[in-house]
């Protein structure tokens, strides 16, 4: 039998252990939000920073180059899913000035990247990161302007304030998904009230502020009944393969507060899932396309190595979290081979182990259960 989450101030309710639909919501129709609930079912890909720029943008705009090859032998896993979330860890415009003193600046050719998300079936990507702004407001602004003509929904960043907190809806397989981004990085970054830029907040659930905004976000998103909250979070330092304390009281306090999947990234590295509250904490999912340096030498690291992390929902409940094991090679994504998989499945149980999660395999495929059983 479902039970109702209670849920904190916002009044968001999501699916986990819990109905797929708000206490009090009915349809349209008059029918039970059970009946609808049974409708609900969807699988939907999460992954980490898409970086499209620098290396990436110069191997996939060559001449007879197909933008579509970028996803390598993950595309057609990727076609699959309902919809695929991850963090667009670059600018998305052929125009714009450098942001002063910085090192790495991440632009990518918008005639490679949109095509490249499309093909990939991208619902959403977060563009509170360190990134977006690299080449400065205009390119922001095309950012935008692609995602929104290519019919992609982004949050995170945007015109103002206002805008980089407004969460995204859309539709994947029978579920409306509101999402939203924020991250800790790169303050200078940060939108003003009527100044362009990120979602900048400090991710501490005991800062006034940062629970002040999160509340004003999920009253937004909660005015559009939707039946799955996601929070895409760019936090935390590179290369760390484990999540700061802080993080984890806040993931933990986002699931209280009605946020169905926590969708971390940043690291540059696999890091453990939490299972709370029947919810998926992804404290970060790596890096799915890049053409950073390969840390071999660093016991443990390994950011070539990441996965595709499939949420399943059936029947309005979160259901499971399959893992598919994936690889970075010549600035495409692969499927992992058995070596690489055998890493991933070995990394996750390891650096999960501390949330008491239970991460198995069934047929291959690497499983973590979730709901309330």
């Amino acid at each position: 039998m479902r039970t109702r989450r209670t849920v904190l101030a916002s009044g968001v309710a999501g699916l986990t252990g819990c109905a797929a639909l708000p206490a009090g919501r009915h349809t349209d129709d008059g029918a039970d939000p059970d009946d609808h609930a049974a409708d609900l079912d969807a699988r939907i890909g999460f992954v980490g920073d898409l970086m499209l720029g620098r290396s990436v943008n110069e191997r996939w705009t060559a001449d007879g180059a197909d933008p579509k090859a970028v996803w390598g032998s993950t595309r057609s896993r990727l076609q699959e899913l309902d919809g695929v979330i991850g963090n667009l860890e670059c600018c998305v415009s052929d125009r714009g000035t450098r942001w002063p003193d910085k090192v790495y600046y991440f632009r990518a050719d918008p005639e490679f990247a949109v095509p490249a998300l499309e093909a990939a079936g991208t619902g959403f990507v977060s563009l509170a990161n360190n990134h977006v702004l690299d080449y400065g407001e205009r390119a922001l602004r095309d950012t935008t302007q692609h995602l929104a003509d290519a019919g992609i929904a982004h949050a995170g960043a945007g015109t103002d304030r206002d805008a980089a907190l407004e969460p995204a809806i859309f539709e994947a397989g029978g579920l409306t998904v509101a999402a939203f981004g924020l991250t800790d990085q790169s303050p200078e970054f940060s939108a003003g009230k009527s100044t362009p830029g990120t979602a900048f907040a400090p991710l501490d659930p005991f800062a006034p502020a940062t629970r002040s905004l999160v509340g004003d976000v999920l009253d937004r998103a909660a005015e559009h009944d939707p039946d799955l909250v996601v929070a895409s979070l760019h936090w935390g330092p590179n290369w760390e393969t484990e999540p700061r304390g802080v993080h984890e009281r806040l993931g933990r306090w986002l699931v209280e507060r009605g946020v169905d999947v926590v969708h971390g990234h940043s690291a540059h590295v696999l890091q453990g899932v939490e299972v709370y509250r029947g919810s998926p904490i992804i404290y970060d999912a790596g890096d799915f396309v890049d053409d950073y340096v390969s840390y071999r030498d660093r016991e443990g690291v390994f950011n070539k190595r990441s996965a595709l992390f499939e949420v399943v929902v059936r029947d309005g409940d979160l259901a499971e979290l399959v893992v598919e094991p994936t690889k970075i090679v010549d600035e495409a994504a692969t499927l992992a081979d058995d070596d690489v998989a055998e890493w991933v499945h070995e990394t996750l149980v390891e650096r999960s182990a501390p949330f008491g999660t239970e991460v198995h395999r069934r047929d291959g495929e690497t499983v973590i259960p979730l709901g309330d059983a």
